[in-house]
């Protein structure tokens, strides 16, 4: 019986440890920690979800995506001395503000044209400079 309870703990124990490694491996927002390759793939989530028609299924699905990768890439890059002064960061820091801006005080609402418009010239002033390496 003595060791039958320290078993039933060890086991438990176990489990615990277990359970906190997966939970801390998982990235929900799919950032590798690649600035390149993390700006391109928010950057093509948001426009997807600019895109994609306010009726559509997965719309909810894909703006709590973006709002978290926003978020996430955002407290990741900010402090970080060698990405925080780019020119291609603090462009996508802009259009980042904006959307996230956006979408804290009017919710799932679709998007104004000329809101669309201006991420859309953001974006791309984004990738120019991510192609110099500015």
């Amino acid at each position: 019986m003595f060791s039958k309870k320290y078993l039933s703990r060890l086991l438990a124990l176990v489990l615990v440890v277990a359970i906190s490694l997966m939970g801390c491996t998982s990235n929900p927002s799919g950032l590798s920690g690649n600035y390149r390759e993390d700006t391109l793939t928010v950057l093509e989530n948001i426009r997807s979800a600019i895109d994609l028609p306010d009726d559509a299924t997965d719309k909810k699905e894909l703006v709590t995506l973006v709002r978290r990768q926003i978020s996430d890439y955002a407290s990741r890059y900010r402090r970080n001395s060698k990405t925080s002064g780019l020119r291609s960061f603090t462009t996508m820091q802009t259009a980042l503000n904006a959307i996230a801006g956006y979408y804290s005080s009017y919710g799932n609402r679709p998007l104004t044209e000329k809101l669309k418009k201006r991420l859309n010239q953001e974006f791309r002033q984004v990738e120019i400079s991510l192609k110099r390496g500015i």
